[in-house]
């Protein structure tokens, strides 16, 4: 079998956040813009404080069939909600979709590509 990348994105929303961590994501915002939120390994967070407090973990994980797609899911949430409480921030509604990249649909370029290679 070959191996398959899933990407998983991992939503949330922080929950009772004290001045301290409201202040703390504050300043570091511009580290987690949605902007440039990316897929790997570690997982990558982004998130937006105002109007919401909603957050995001992209993360990339691997399997052999279709079915290990939903352990991707809940790895993945797993390490979001491990990162969060390490930390000490509340979330509620954590929720994940998963992504098996090989049935992706290929872009013009892709196929394109492809089609000359």
């Amino acid at each position: 079998m070959t191996e398959r990348t899933f990407r998983v994105t991992v939503r949330g929303s922080f929950d009772a956040l004290s001045t301290e961590q409201r202040a703390e994501l504050a300043a570091q915002a511009d580290q987690h813009s949605m902007l440039f939120a990316t897929f790997t390994t570690e997982g990558n967070l982004s998130y937006e404080l105002a109007p919401r407090d909603v957050f995001s973990f992209r993360y990339l994980e691997t399997g052999e069939a279709d079915e290990d797609i939903l352990p991707a899911g809940a790895r993945a949430e797993a390490a979001a909600a491990t990162w969060l409480t390490e930390r000490g921030y509340g979330y509620k509604n954590l929720r994940s979709q998963a992504e098996d990249m090989s049935k992706a649909a290929l872009s013009k370029r892709q196929r394109k590509a492809q089609a000359q290679g």
